[in-house]
């Protein structure tokens, strides 16, 4: 167990520092606007560039990953990261930067389906959603620290921050070198075995099950601090928001993967999908800046709820289907990546074609409706049982 304690370790600091530069434009998006003179649409390319790069890079990563190992993958991600983040830090032209943010995203889905796989290769099958539900905390620890980086970079100089990069990623390379690789042979699988376990209901299943919360989590970022905005919260209030939602949720995701663990998957993703439909209709009703941070907090923990069981739930999945573990966390990064483009991106267009609750209520309404048909197929798979 040592050895899996370790390797936590190692895991956690990837993902945290991977999301950490993932949420680190945000405070520099301004600055580059000034810079560069970008129009609201080149700001918003260039903040879609990397989950663009996680969404196309997911399959490519998980393939590596079972076709070279979880070690080179990670090392692989690794060095696309930091070369990536000094050409980022360095760019001079919007072109550039939309292309070295798009790398980092393919770099992202890279460290991730390696350390995971690495992670849960060596792990009891038992522990998975309490180990998953750490690493959740590590990433989510990162998205705190992200937009602190970005406001020194801010502050005092872009190439330094971004070469700093360069020295974490190789640091993480030789740990990673000195930490043992996972057992087991590599397997030449393709895109032709993630279409057969695709056909697999629980896959496909748990699949949605990471979109949804991915998907509310990318709308409220953009309509929540919209709507702060308007309400007359400043831009201290906005952040200090979603430090405390990103807090609740990072405490919340390894206590929910460990009763995943021992009292099944479905449990709290069932509570979850109930809490979030809740919360997301409240989150239409505040008319004070305060209440509506309060919700935001609230939703933060409620999709917490079902984050990291999903996201067990669909490596078990996978792994049922006999598909390795690396394409199987390509599938959990292709559905976050789709969920969280298309929360921000739908999001924000529906709040500005047809009102800020508009989205809300219409995920609420997709978590009740899957709610719904879990129930309806646990009903019909017991209703076969008795029968």
């Amino acid at each position: 167990m040592a050895v899996v304690r370790r390797l936590v370790l190692l895991a956690s600091a990837i993902v945290l520092v991977d999301t950490m530069f993932y949420a680190v434009v945000a405070p520099l998006l301004p600055h580059y606007a000034d810079e560069l003179g970008l129009t609201d649409a080149e700001a918003g390319v260039l903040a879609g560039a990397y989950p663009a790069g996680t969404l196309i890079g997911s399959l490519p990563a998980g393939w590596l990953a079972a076709r070279f190992g979880a070690r080179n993958t990670v090392l692989a991600g690794l060095a696309l990261l930091s070369g990536s983040s000094l050409a980022f830090g360095f760019a001079e032209h919007v072109v550039v930067l939309d292309v070295a943010r798009f790398v980092q995203g393919v770099g992202g889905a890279c460290t991730w389906a390696g350390a995971l796989t690495w992670l849960i290769a060596m792990a009891p099958v038992e522990r998975r959603g309490e180990l998953i539900g750490a690493a959740l905390g590590a990433a989510i620890a990162g998205s705190l620290g992200g937009p602190v980086v970005g406001a020194v970079a801010e502050a005092l100089s872009p190439q330094l921050v971004f070469s700093m990069v360069v020295v974490i990623s190789a640091a993480l390379a030789a740990w990673s070198l000195r930490t043992e690789p996972p057992p087991g042979g590599l397997e030449a699988q393709g895109l032709l075995d993630v279409v057969r376990a695709l056909r697999d209901r629980d896959v496909s299943v748990s699949m949605w099950l990471v979109t949804l919360p991915a998907m509310a989590f990318g709308a409220i970022s953009v309509i929540g601090a919209l709507r702060l905005d308007h309400l007359g919260a400043g831009a201290a209030a906005v952040a200090a928001t979603f430090l405390v939602a990103a807090a609740v949720e990072g405490t919340v995701s390894p206590l929910v993967g460990r009763l995943s663990d021992r009292r099944g998957r479905m449990v709290p993703i069932r509570f979850g999908l109930i809490a979030s439909a809740v919360v997301l209709v409240a989150f239409t009703l505040p008319r004070q800046a305060f209440a509506l941070a309060v919700v935001m907090v609230v939703a933060s923990a409620a999709l917490a709820l079902f984050w990291a069981p999903a996201m067990a739930m669909l490596s078990d999945a996978a792994d049922a289907t006999g598909l390795h573990l690396g394409l199987g966390f390509a599938l959990i990064n292709l559905a976050w990546a789709a969920g969280q483009m298309t929360g921000a991106a739908g999001g924000g267009a529906l709040a500005e074609a047809a009102g800020e609750a508009v989205a809300p209520l219409l995920i609420a309404a997709l978590a009740l409706a899957t709610f719904a048909l879990l129930a309806a197929g646990r009903a019909r798979r017991v209703a076969t049982t008795r029968a």
